[in-house]
C-alpha cells in the first residue's frame, strides 16, 4: 500500500499525512508544499505498480465545487491517475463529506459527480451528534455507494458501511 500527499497547498497537510502513513505502517509519496498534485498523483501510480503495491490512496486538497480553477485541478489529478493507472490499476474516485453537511452536501456531490464520475461516498464525523442523513441522499440520487465511514479520529475508526446499522442509528434505535 502506498499513500500520496496530493495536498500542496494546505499547511501541514504533508506533514499531518506523514503522521497518518507512520501509525498505519505505510509509505507516503510527496513532494514540496506548492508542487502540481497531478504530478505527485502521477509519480504515486508509477511507484505503486513498480512496487507491486495492491492499494494506493491519493490524499487531495479539499475542494469548493463553487471555485472552476480548482475543481479544473481536480479534474486534472483523476485524468493523470487513471491514464497513468491504465491497464494496471482500477482508479476509484471518492468524495469525502463531512456527517454535519446539509442539504448543500448534495448539490456538492452533485457537482463532483458531473465532473470526476465518481464511484462513492466516505462519510466523517459520525462520532459527535450529527447522524450524516445526507449521505443516504447522495448515494440515493446519484446511485453511487457508501463505501465507508468515520467514528473517530483511530486508523480503527474507519469502517466499512453497514446500512441496517446505520438506518438504526439514523432513527435512534
Amino acid at each position: 500500500m502506498l499513500i500520496g500527499s496530493a495536498d500542496t497547498f494546505r499547511a501541514a497537510a504533508i506533514e499531518q499525512l506523514d503522521i497518518w502513513a507512520e501509525r498505519a505502517g505505510v509509505d507516503v509519496i510527496k513532494r514540496d508544499r506548492g508542487a502540481d498534485p497531478a504530478s505527485v498523483s502521477y509519480e504515486v501510480v508509477e511507484k505503486a505498480q513498480a512496487q507491486g503495491a495492491d492499494l494506493v490512496l491519493i490524499d487531495t486538497a479539499g475542494r469548493l465545487h463553487t471555485s472552476d480553477d480548482l475543481m479544473r485541478e481536480l479534474q486534472k489529478v483523476v485524468n493523470v491517475t487513471r491514464k497513468r493507472a491504465d491497464g494496471w490499476m482500477t482508479v476509484k474516485t471518492v468524495l469525502v463529506i463531512d456527517a454535519t453537511t446539509g442539504q448543500n452536501g448534495l448539490t456538492q456531490a452533485y457537482e463532483f459527480h458531473a465532473k470526476l464520475d465518481l464511484d462513492g461516498v466516505v462519510l466523517t464525523k459520525l462520532d459527535g451528534t450529527a447522524k450524516g442523513g445526507i449521505a443516504v441522499a447522495i448515494s440515493r440520487e446519484l446511485k453511487i455507494p457508501i463505501v465507508r465511514i468515520g467514528v473517530g479520529e483511530t486508523l480503527e475508526d474507519l469502517k466499512p458501511f453497514d446500512a441496517l446499522e446505520f438506518a438504526n442509528a439514523l432513527i435512534g434505535r
